[in-house]
């Protein structure tokens, strides 16, 4: 009987080790724009929610100027509303893996509710964190994101053909609103990556 009250207690004293954190890579796609918009972003599953609603801003050089909600089947976290049949539950009290999306194929990610954007988040591997590497990460991507308050995706569209008509004052007048250095078929992952790092963890 003492013998295996002592096994016991050898047994229970015993220390699991602690299974390496994931990472995930997410390819984002802003649902709707021709040609595509994407960005391929590898984060931490520790990550906060609201921190990816962060990180996906900065990816797509938007502001933080609107509303946005994060989608899971029929949950939603976000900016916290309760309103009829709405609810959207807080982002700043949930990580993704608390949402499990390292078991996910595809969420998404609604910025500005109306005239705006949806992200499609889908889930392309899950790798364990790499020793002295900085996360978020922008890995990949391609075009510039579209400007804040363009006015959705047919305004967008419709920008996008006013600046290849260079004569026209259209042109001009959707230039002088989006700037000189806006390029619609520039995008520059390690300038983003470089944006993230200045993020903090």
């Amino acid at each position: 009987m003492i013998q295996g009250m002592i096994g016991l207690q050898e047994g229970s004293g015993r220390v699991r080790k602690k299974a390496p954190e994931k990472v995930l890579w997410l390819h984002a796609t802003v649902v709707g724009c021709q040609p595509k918009i994407w960005r391929r972003l590898c984060v931490r599953e520790t990550m906060w929610l609201s921190r990816l609603h962060d990180t996906l801003q900065v990816a797509f050089d938007w502001y933080d100027y609107q509303t946005h909600s994060f989608q899971f089947d029929q949950q939603r976290y976000g900016n916290p509303l309760r309103r009829d049949e709405l609810t959207i539950e807080d982002d700043r009290d949930v990580t993704l893996a608390d949402m499990d999306v390292a078991n996910r194929t595809r969420f998404a990610y609604g910025y500005h509710f109306g005239d705006g954007w949806m992200v499609e988040l889908l889930v392309e591997k899950v790798v364990t964190v790499e020793k002295g590497q900085r996360y978020p990460r922008c890995l990949a991507g391609e075009r510039a994101g579209p400007p804040e308050d363009c006015g959705g995706i047919e305004s967008f569209h419709d920008m996008l053909a006013c600046l290849q008509e260079t004569s026209t004052d259209l042109n001009r007048e959707w230039r002088e609103w989006v700037g000189p250095e806006y390029e619609p078929s520039v995008c520059d992952p390690g300038k983003i990556d470089k944006a993230l790092r200045k993020m903090g963890r």
